[in-house]
């Protein structure tokens, strides 16, 4: 667990897996997560011996939240220089909603440092109600009550089968979130301005020459199905999977199911 200045930003971050190991695995966080989101995924491919590189974006819990919004290119920016900071040439890059996002402008910007990218409910461009989501999730913040944000942006990223399932555990969460500092909620404001400002790249898919894996909840009415046939449309070494009875937070509710697809997917691109 260590921190990386970049331009004055300090960046928090994890290596962990067999350090010494070539094949290299950074895995993208979504907007309102951490590091730990990970968790479900990073022990699996830690016994499989990859190095594995998660860290925060800035804006994000543990990393400086310096005034937005940012870019999309800046996150991605920002990660090849801490990939090269911890010797990471070349990486398998997994990333989910946001992180996916980061990803793709990674995969357009920076093609040299990508292996392969997997994209877990993400989008290149917005619609209407896409934008409405998180406009309400930045209404949101301003009540800077971690408890009212979990439950109010609940409904929008979870599946019906997975919230009916767990009830109690999501419950927990909520009063969890009641610990949240009150720059958690600042930070999550620059970060829905960077998404709402930024996410313009289906024009430039076209560009992205690296295997991509694509990965979306049946489920998913944050950012379903449509916006996963855009990417697999315009790119042209893609592979696309729905996965059943998911919402948008397929590293949770279908982890092992999304652990499968990707480990099969990255065992066919090997260094």
């Amino acid at each position: 667990m260590s921190t990386f200045t970049i331009n004055g930003v300090e960046l928090y971050y994890e290596v962990t897996g067999d350090l010494d190991s070539k094949e290299a695995i950074v895995f993208l966080n979504g907007v309102m997560a951490s590091t730990t989101s990970w968790v479900y995924q990073v022990e699996l491919f830690k016994k499989l011996g990859y190095k594995i590189l998660l860290h925060d974006f800035k804006g994000q819990l543990k990393s400086d939240k310096p005034v937005g919004p940012y870019t999309f290119h800046q996150h991605a920016f920002e990660t090849v220089e801490l990939m090269q900071e911890v010797g990471i040439e070349k990486a398998h890059i997994v990333g989910t909603s946001y992180g996916g996002e980061v990803g793709l402008r990674m995969a357009i910007d920076f093609p040299v440092f990508i292996q392969s990218l997997t994209v877990i409910d993400s989008v290149s461009e917005l619609d209407p109600l896409l934008e409405s989501f998180v406009l309400s999730w930045r209404n949101l913040c301003d009540n800077l009550d971690g408890e009212a944000f979990f439950n109010g942006m609940l409904p929008t990223i979870y599946g019906e089968k997975f919230i009916r399932e767990n009830r109690e555990m999501l419950q927990k969460r909520a009063m969890q979130m009641k610990a949240y500092p009150e720059e958690y909620f600042i930070g999550q404001t620059y970060l829905y301005d960077t998404f709402l400002q930024d996410v313009t790249m289906s024009d430039e898919l076209t560009k992205i020459t690296c295997p991509v894996l694509i990965l979306n909840g049946k489920d998913d009415f944050l950012k379903p199905a449509k916006f996963s046939r855009i990417l697999h449309e315009n790119i042209k070494d893609s592979q696309w999977i729905e996965l059943p009875d998911c919402g948008h937070v397929a590293i949770f509710e279908q982890a092992q199911t999304v652990n499968t697809c990707i480990l099969g997917f990255i065992t066919r691109h090997h260094l």
